[in-house]
């Protein structure tokens, strides 16, 4: 299992960014995939996920804000960010929900100046 993300950046409050991530090994037909991020602890806090026919699900502080999608076919799941804050810096993952695999893509880095 691989994941490559992609699409961070350095932005502004109030701008926009669009994550990519592009998954290998995983039969995107019937598996649930979310975005992640590092937050304080050892594990990675959930931000939002994506069901195989495209339902989501968004932890309360990105909702309206952030949407996540996929394109089964390219194997990829994306994250539009908008509206952002600096509170949202952080390095973010894609990986299986909700048991995700151990193997861990290596992020992108998402920084939000005020």
């Amino acid at each position: 299992v691989e994941f490559v993300e992609s699409g961070g950046g350095l932005v502004q409050a109030g701008e926009s960014l669009r994550l990519s991530c592009v998954v290998s090994g995983i039969i995107m037909e019937i598996q649930t995939l979310a975005w992640f991020r590092r937050g304080v602890g050892e594990e990675r806090d959930m931000v939002a996920n994506i069901t195989a026919d495209g339902r989501t699900y968004y932890i309360d502080s990105v909702k309206g804000r952030f949407t996540a999608s996929r394109d089964n076919a390219k194997k990829t799941i994306y994250l539009q960010m908008n509206s952002l804050k600096p509170e949202d810096t952080d390095l973010y993952f894609c990986n299986a929900y909700p048991w995700p695999s151990a193997d861990w893509g290596q992020g992108t880095q998402v920084t939000v100046t005020p």
